[in-house]
């Protein structure tokens, strides 16, 4: 039995707007019309092609909104439905999700890697009577999904190649095709009657616990954290970012439609995430916002390379990076370099930090972002050496994204930053994080139940554990229900550690356990590409390399290392390697990277329970 439709969730009962919404806001659609009129020809976005990156203006960005907008109009789609999206990162996305925005239906994201089970899931929930799909590979996922959702009346391909004998399946072109001008006056009509309580989006959590809770996001909220993150971050229309995590996720919606529609940037569209590494280098991004694994994985291809440099080179490597760790340790702390460093700083960006920021695409970046999950605070030291400093940000899609941010002059390593301004967090008596602010969202759509226990007299209880030292920084521990809780009445936040663990090298993914158990142990995986290195600089052969004595001394090295900065009841006294890595098609990982714990664990609780046996 499908879920109430969301305009029946809310209706009058809905929390009306923040105070502070009101002041400001202004509808996404009209904020992108606006950005457009002012900015004309100026390249909006581009798209990768065989010939290079291809500009498309921002006259053009709005046209394409405003005939996608027609078109649903034409469809019969009416204030309050769903239009669902299914698809990588594309414009064809953006322009589909402003669409609905501005005939006052709701975009819903689904996630490009999302199984037939999970789009079957959210269609019928979210009762969309239109769903826009990338191309015929992510189709295949939807075919089985169609029987079952009678309340889809329209499939709208992103290119010109449709599935054979599917009446309700049309391609782009004549899906724009439809949004004739003579919609337009109806359209304007749609425009002005857009509200701050009105839906603006509904964001699927990932689930790494069960079902995905459909995040109820207005207007308003939308419009204020655009305007917030603006002012926080001073973002201009002369900054570039690349677009490459998930849509359907809130961060990325957040900054590659709504703050750029808010600023005015340009995005540049990937290819896809395996060849992240080559437009970096071709787009040069001012802004990048990278989930931990990300930059996980860059350290350990950059500690790779500097493995590999002899002589002079090597010594100028370690001396640079020695510099720009103390250089930027004092500087994080509020205090003054001091000549000495500072000279040394400026012979180090000569001789090594522009060479290796130009290699990895950041020698014109401002602002590099870390958010979505824990990260190491080793990685980002690491990345301090290389002159780069990332700002940790923290959020959830409850908060519409951001919840807390680190900003020039106010980074702390370890930490999340400070609250988002304008907004309010506290620490609960248990260390659950709580948030109030005009950013907090209206509830989980069809899930009363859930609603009251998340949102209690307007605080979001996020379910995060952490605290917020004298000077106002968020430290983030764990995860409330991810807590163990050892045989001897321990409680032991897991996250961190797994967070130090694959900050390692050889390892990649880490799950800790030891709930009820007399001690922790873990799970791992191991880098593919750092295994075969290790394989090669130690004669190791390619066979049976998870079960290798070198292979198994290598990890317990690294979890020594760990170990050695954690309390004595925080220690991993045993682990197991995966012979399988950890993948989103897989179930085991969030389409952001995180890991599934409880997925985890289940699947191999009779390996857990071997680790115990003795």
């Amino acid at each position: 039995m499908a879920q109430p439709s969301v305009a029946s969730t809310t209706g009058t009962g809905a929390p009306q707007p923040h105070p502070a919404v009101l002041e400001d806001f202004v509808a996404a659609p009209l904020r992108l019309m606006a950005t457009a009129t002012r900015l004309g020809d100026r390249p909006a976005y581009y798209i990768r092609t065989q010939d290079g990156w291809q500009a498309s203006t921002w006259r053009d960005y709005a046209s394409q909104v405003r005939c996608a907008a027609r078109a649903l109009l034409s469809m019969g789609v009416q204030k309050g439905d769903s239009v669902a999206i299914l698809s990588f990162n594309r414009p064809e996305w953006s322009v589909a999700a402003f669409a609905a925005m501005s005939v006052g239906a709701i975009p819903v994201g689904i996630y490009w890697t999302a199984s037939s089970k999970d789009i079957d899931y959210i269609l019928n929930h979210c009762q969309a009577p239109v769903l826009v799909v990338e191309d015929l590979a992510r189709f295949d996922k939807v075919a089985p999904c169609l029987p079952n959702a009678p309340h889809l009346r329209q499939v709208v391909m992103m290119g010109q190649s449709v599935p054979p004998d599917q009446a309700q399946v049309i391609n782009w072109g004549d899906f724009m095709a439809m949004g004739h001008l003579g919609l337009e006056a109806a359209l304007e009509r749609c425009l002005g009657d857009i509200g701050p309580q009105d839906i603006g989006s509904l964001i699927y959590t990932s689930g790494t616990t069960g079902p995905s809770k459909a995040v109820v996001l207005s207007h308003g909220n939308l419009s204020w954290t655009a305007l917030a993150l603006t002012r926080a971050f001073r973002a201009t229309e002369h900054d570039r970012i690349l677009s490459y995590l998930p849509f359907a996720h809130i961060a990325e919606q957040m900054g590659c439609m709504h703050n750029q529609a808010c600023i005015g940037f340009t995005v540049y569209f990937a290819r896809s995430m395996e060849e992240l590494g080559d437009h970096l280098k071709e787009v040069r991004p001012t802004i990048f916002f990278g989930v931990p694994r990300v930059w996980e994985k860059m350290q350990a291809a950059i500690e790779s390379k500097l493995q590999q440099a002899q002589g002079i080179k090597a010594v100028m490597a370690r001396w640079a990076m020695g510099v720009g760790r103390e250089w930027h340790a004092r500087t994080l702390a509020g205090r003054a370099p001091g000549a000495w460093l500072d000279l040394q700083r400026g012979v180090a960006q000569k001789l090594v930090y522009g060479k290796v920021k130009a290699a990895l695409g950041f020698d014109q970046s401002h602002l590099l972002i870390s958010g979505a999950a824990p990260i190491a605070p080793d990685n980002l030291r690491f990345f301090t050496g290389l002159d780069l400093v990332i700002r940790e940000l923290y959020g959830q899609s409850e908060a519409c994204g951001p919840t807390s941010l680190s900003t020039a002059g106010h980074t702390r390593i370890g930490s999340v930053g400070k609250p988002l301004p304008g907004s309010e967090v506290r620490v609960a008596n248990d260390g659950e994080i709580l948030v109030r602010g005009p950013q907090i969202f209206q509830g989980y759509a069809g899930q009363p139940q859930a609603t009251a226990e998340t949102l209690v007299d307007g605080w979001l209880y996020s379910g995060d554990l952490g605290h917020i030292d004298a000077d106002g920084f968020i430290y983030i521990t764990g995860r409330k229900k991810d807590l163990i809780i050892t045989s001897g009445g321990k409680n032991i936040s897991p996250a961190n550690i797994e967070a130090d663990l694959m900050d390692t090298h050889l390892i990649e993914h880490a799950v800790v356990c030891g709930d009820g158990r007399h001690y922790l142990s873990a799970l791992v995986t191991l880098d593919a590409q750092m295994l075969a290195e290790f394989a090669k600089e130690n004669q190791l052969g390619e066979q049976g390399l998870h079960d290798h004595p070198q292979v198994l001394e290598a990890v317990q090295h690294a979890i020594d290392h760990v170990n050695q900065h954690q309390a004595r009841v925080a220690h991993i006294r045993k682990f197991a390697v995966l012979r399988e890595p950890l993948t989103v098609e897989g179930g085991e990982l969030t389409p952001t990277m995180k890991v599934k714990r409880k997925v985890v664990i289940d699947r191999h609780q009779a390996l857990i329970d071997r680790l115990y046996r003795d």
